[in-house]
């Protein structure tokens, strides 16, 4: 029975806002993952690098659960290149804390390729089995980045190698990273393992669209929302260009729709990303149907989903894709790329709809096509709801608790041997 877990997350704590920095769907999948595991029984400790001497060394979030906040290096934050060179840092301060404690875990369970090589030597120096999550892998990225965006480091590439060659179970999200890990990094199949992530359907639900425009202060036009970090990664001004293209085929007839977004620059070619969006929105004269919103707590973020006729997830590549499952069990259809873990979130022509290619005209389509036919986007919202409802945080944990006890038992049937 597993007792006791550690959870790795160098470079982004789960106590984070997501939409800011780094902070995204893998800061959401630890903290409501954590969360479940606590209520469940199982002691949670969350490690990651300390950035503000504010913030208390431990946060003990809920019975059970708590994130420890590891010095090493500069307590500010860091890009992942800057971090690198305190990892050995960070490791040495985790095993420091567990050790004057007498901490005993089951397993330690990483997330990012980062903290998996943290995890490579807690594996060794504890005596406990690794399992990694690894939310986004290199050469994925790659093959679909942007030509604004870097390529993925060696270093970082290597590392993902070593984890994958070292863990005793990488969790993949979806099939569709399953296959991936076996095509890009020919990871031995029997070491891959899947669960997909959950979501809050207490927060992420069904509601009435004139209650929650209200709450916003929203008018009545139409509304197109994107969520999430505003990054080239993730398609930002490929939902402007869309959003553009749209409204160079509406007549007048149809009403005012209005673009929304939702979520802060993130990442190195964050401000250029941004710049491009204004700069498009500049271009074809939209100033007044595009508006910015910052990042928001969940409750408020589920009345920005239930607010919009269309969530539009233009990424260039998802493990997952955790906006695309919380819109859709809010009842919004999904407008998506069809890449990577995105058509298993979405069912396709009943939930949502997939574009290829990343075309903003096929976007544009897509999305009026939701848009203008209101008896479609009703049936899309019915099967968003239901479709939604395959993803659930306890679903999570019931499959991954299965995986520790697995991969505990291989591990202790080999030690008798």
């Amino acid at each position: 029975m597993i007792t006791s877990v550690a959870y790795i997350a160098m470079h982004s704590s789960p106590l984070l806002q997501p939409g800011i920095g780094d902070a995204g769907g893998m800061n959401v999948y630890l903290d409501r993952l954590s969360r479940t595991m606590a209520a469940r029984g199982v002691d949670v400790t969350v490690f990651t690098r300390r950035v503000n001497s504010d913030v208390p060394v431990v946060i003990e979030v809920a019975p059970k659960y708590r994130v420890v906040h590891i010095e090493a290096g500069p307590v500010s934050k860091l890009d992942i290149r800057e971090m690198q060179h305190h990892l050995n840092a960070f490791t040495g301060g985790v095993l420091e804390w567990i050790q004057k404690r007498n901490r005993a875990y089951d397993l330690v369970h990483t997330h990012y390729w980062l903290s998996g090589r943290t995890g490579v030597q807690l594996k060794d120096a504890l005596g406990i089995p690794l399992a990694n999550s690894f939310h986004t892998l290199g050469k994925v990225k790659d093959d679909a980045r942007h030509p604004h965006e870097e390529a993925s480091s060696l270093e970082r590439l290597m590392s993902e190698e070593e984890v994958i060659a070292t863990s005793d179970c990488v969790i993949a999200s979806t099939p569709f990273e399953f296959d991936q890990l076996l095509e890009h990094y020919a990871a031995a199949p029997e070491r891959l393992c899947v669960s997909a992530p959950g979501v809050d359907h207490t927060v992420f639900k069904p509601g009435s669209r004139e209650d929650a425009r209200r709450r916003l202060g929203f008018g009545d036009e139409q509304i197109v929302l994107y969520v999430g970090r505003i990054q080239a990664h993730k398609g930002t001004s490929v939902a402007v260009q869309a959003f553009a293209d749209l409204l160079s085929s509406r007549d007048a007839v149809r009403g005012a729709v209005r673009l929304h977004i939702a979520g802060g620059e993130s990442g190195a070619q964050g401000g250029q990303e941004l710049e491009i969006c204004r700069d498009l929105i500049a271009q074809h004269g939209i100033g007044d149907l595009v508006r910015f919103f910052d990042p928001v707590p969940h409750r408020v973020l589920a009345d920005h989903y239930r607010a919009a006729d269309v969530v539009v997830v233009p990424s260039r590549s998802e493990s997952f894709g955790l906006v695309a499952a919380e819109a859709q069990a809010c009842g919004t259809p999904v407008v998506a790329s069809n890449i990577g873990g995105l058509p298993y979130v979405i069912n396709a022509s009943k939930s949502g709809l997939l574009v290829d290619h990343h075309d903003p005209r096929a976007f544009a389509a897509a999305m009026a096509s939701i848009l203008y036919h209101p008896t479609f986007a009703e049936r899309l919202s019915d099967g968003a709801v239901a479709y939604s409802r395959k993803f659930s945080w306890d679903a999570t944990a019931t499959r991954l608790l299965e995986l520790y006890e697995g991969i505990t038992a291989l591990r202790e049937l080999r030690a008798e041997s």
